[in-house]
């Protein structure tokens, strides 16, 4: 548990945190990325943290990988590469920074040490989990081979690396169905999203996918009747779902895709309104680079994500506390599950 007082007591010991509209007016650069989902107020209050980091990173040669679901100060004022899971699995290989510091979950912090074990890779706040992940186990993994002798076990990222290293390859939501599509055996395991592995199986009808029995706690919550409540109520707005969500609800959405698809989506299609059936920050990190899009309707929030904050970023990159270790064997397993993602997806193009 973090000790909060001791935390801001250190951090203003060290850096003038105080609200500063003079600070802020002077990094009107990077406000302009969230202006129209974060008030000057607020803004005001966040410069000085983002000014703080940002000399930091520079200082420590470190890198900060944001995703999608981060909030606008951290998505767009601290984060040098923002994405999915699979873009950010990638960059991790990539970057030539001593220190990588992980805003998103622990399981993506956890694959960017498995990819680049000799980087240091920081977690802001080790409690920010995922109910998904946390829903299965690398014995889960050995009862599901053990009912379907023989079927590849296809593993989401969003999953410890125990899970990814009893695994045969991983994959994400935007390249799911072609890494099942490609797999030799008819029956393919996905674990641990049933209702990805759902929308798989539509997609992919000549496999047989069976799945384990878990969810997303922000996307299990939509159902198909709030989608039709939401047309009834908001006629012409275009819904855009996650895969994540029960299949009901991507049959009733107008598109569903990963983070990146719907940003994708979104851009290309630019519709006068828009409701992202996902996670609460993925239309505030797009809202100002998309002023023809009105973003409207409910969302969830996800608790976890939202554990990551720019005071704990600053005290992590700071006092270089919360580093990520994975244990080496398993690691080595894991590596080689992830590295095939990445593999057949650039052999596939994706």
């Amino acid at each position: 548990m973090f000790d909060l007082p001791a935390q801001r007591a250190h951090l203003s010991e060290k850096y003038d945190l105080t609200p500063s509209p003079e600070l802020a007016a002077s990094m009107s650069d990077i406000y302009d990325r969230m202006s129209r989902v974060v008030s000057p107020a607020d803004w005001a209050i966040f410069a000085p943290y983002v000014k703080a980091i940002n000399d930091l990173k520079a200082e420590r040669n470190a890198v900060i990988l944001g995703h999608n679901y981060m909030t606008p100060e951290i998505y767009h004022g601290i984060s040098d590469f923002g994405g999915d899971s699979l873009q950010l699995a990638i960059k991790a290989t990539e970057v030539e920074a001593d220190v990588i510091v992980q805003c998103g979950v622990h399981f993506m912090a956890e694959t960017s040490k498995i990819l680049s074990p000799e980087k240091t890779v920081l977690m802001p706040d080790m409690e920010a989990g995922c109910s998904l992940a946390e829903s299965i186990t690398a014995e889960g993994i050995e009862e599901m081979r053990r009912r379907y002798p023989g079927a590849p076990v296809v593993t989401y990222v969003n999953t410890t690396a125990e899970v990814k290293a009893a695994s045969d390859i991983c994959c994400t939501s935007s390249n799911a169905a072609q890494i099942v599509a490609a797999q030799d055996s008819h029956t393919v395991i996905m674990t641990p999203d049933q209702y990805l592995a759902q929308n798989v199986a539509r997609d992919v009808p000549q496999k047989n996918v069976v799945w384990w029995e878990g969810s997303c706690i922000v996307h299990e919550q939509y159902s198909a009747t709030d989608l039709r409540d939401f047309r009834e109520w908001n006629p012409g707005t275009r819904l855009i779902a996650h895969p994540e969500c029960p299949p009901d609800v991507v049959a009733e959405a107008d598109f569903s895709g990963s983070t990146s698809g719907i940003i994708k989506y979104v851009t290309d299609e630019k519709p006068e309104k828009a409701l992202l059936i996902t996670e609460c920050s993925m239309a505030s990190n797009i809202a100002d680079a998309l002023p023809e899009v009105e973003f409207v309707g409910p969302c969830n929030m996800c608790p976890y994500m939202k554990k990551i904050t720019l005071e704990k970023v600053l005290f992590s990159l700071d006092t270089m506390t919360g580093q990520v270790e994975v244990d080496a064997d398993i690691a080595a397993k894991a590596r080689l599950s992830v590295q095939r993602m990445i593999d057949l997806s650039r052999q596939l193009g994706i």
